[in-house]
This record gives C-alpha cells, sequence and structure tokens, in this order.
C-alpha cells in the first residue's frame, strides 16, 4: 500500500535536497542549483512564486498544484543554501499559531 501524503514530506524533501548538495550537477538538477549560488536560487525561487500567483489567478487548479510543488521546493533549497534548517521554521510557525488577531495577541 502507497504511503498517504502527509506535512512531513518537507522535511523528507529537504533531507534529500542536502544529499544531493555534492551530486554532480549535470545529472542533478538540485546540484545545479547549488553550483549556481543563492543569486540563482532566489532567482528561480522568485519565478516560481510569479507562476504560482498566475495560475491561482487563472483559476488552473492542476497548475497550481504543480508550481506549489515547485515553489516549495525551491524555497527548501534556498534554506539549505542559506544554512537553514526547517525546524527553526516550523518552530516560528508555532510561535505564531499561539498570536491571534491583527496586532498578534
Amino acid at each position: 500500500m502507497a504511503e498517504a501524503p502527509s506535512p512531513e514530506i518537507l522535511t523528507r524533501l529537504f533531507e534529500t535536497i542536502e544529499k544531493r548538495r555534492g551530486a554532480d550537477p549535470e545529472t542533478s538538477y538540485t546540484a545545479s542549483l547549488f553550483g549556481a549560488g543563492r543569486d540563482r536560487i532566489a532567482q528561480k525561487l522568485g519565478e516560481e512564486a510569479v507562476e504560482t500567483v498566475i495560475d491561482a489567478i487563472r483559476g488552473d487548479r492542476a497548475a497550481l498544484v504543480q508550481e506549489s510543488a515547485d515553489l516549495l521546493y525551491h524555497l527548501l533549497v534556498l534554506w539549505a543554501e542559506a544554512g537553514l534548517d526547517p525546524a527553526e521554521i516550523w518552530s516560528e510557525l508555532q510561535a505564531r499559531t499561539k498570536k491571534s488577531g491583527i496586532r498578534g495577541e
């Protein structure tokens, strides 16, 4: 039986991204991104963000799913390049769930 999708996929994907950091850029897109540097990674993230917004506005559900996955992937690559651990972001998100309202109280 296939594993049901879960939010933990982001953590597993991040681990895979880290493993591919030193791979051959000729055979690994992830390694080629790391090789291109942080500016290029950030540029790709921005491109994916724009594509995600466009598909959301168009109401193209299938494209929105695909572009959202691309957006998250490139965000995780940027985190890895910046030396961030996803747990840092999860902690920040957890802290924000304890706030409510516009003023964050």
